[in-house]
């Protein structure tokens, strides 16, 4: 089974469970907890280890989770180490805030750009997104510099992708030029 549709049907399970027994914003929560905790290098790969035993991964989770989560967080943690699926949980956690964030209407906007932009920059970008119902009004927005891209500013946003970067724009024309047949034929100095 493919890691999409694993952490899916996890991911899944565990929203349903925590809106049925009314505790979706403290399983939320224990989530982003778990998540922080994953960006440890060393946690990552206890998770990952096939020679660690599924006794001793467990005993670091209760050390690291027990009494701060949930009991439905600790049981759901429980029963993925149980299904040996532990090495999936950065995936089925990720793909638990994707369907969180679906759930309460919160959009995502990526913006990449050669220099920082101004506060004002994005809210106009991301105004001009909700007035086109491209994004909800309740956003998030993450920003990232990339110089190589010269200039103008790449978007993200659901499936979307707005590339109005100036290294596509040359790219463009660079192809334009190598396919132009009269272009070719120019003899270069």
């Amino acid at each position: 089974m493919s890691l999409k549709r694993i952490s899916t049907r996890y991911a899944k399970s565990l929203i349903s469970l925590a809106q049925e027994r009314g505790e979706l914003e403290k399983v939320n929560e224990d989530v982003q907890m778990f998540q922080e905790v994953a960006k440890n290098r060393d946690f990552a790969a206890l998770l990952r280890s096939p020679i660690i035993n599924v006794d001793k991964k467990r005993s670091v989770m209760k050390a690291l989770f027990g009494g701060k989560t949930t009991e439905l967080t600790e049981k759901f943690l429980n029963i993925v180490l149980t299904k040996g699926r532990e090495a999936h949980l950065p995936a089925i956690m990720s793909e638990f805030t994707e369907q969180y964030k679906a759930i309460k209407g919160v959009s995502n906007l990526k913006i990449t750009s050669a220099e920082k932009l101004s506060d004002a920059a994005i809210e106009k970008i991301k105004q001009k997104l909700i007035a086109q119902k491209a994004i909800t009004a309740n956003v998030e927005v993450t920003t990232k510099i990339d110089p190589s891209i010269i200039g103008g500013f790449i978007l993200e946003f659901g499936d979307e992708l707005y590339d109005a970067s100036i290294s596509r724009k040359l790219k463009v024309l660079k192809k334009d030029f190598t396919g132009n047949l009269y272009v070719s034929q120019i003899e270069r100095k």
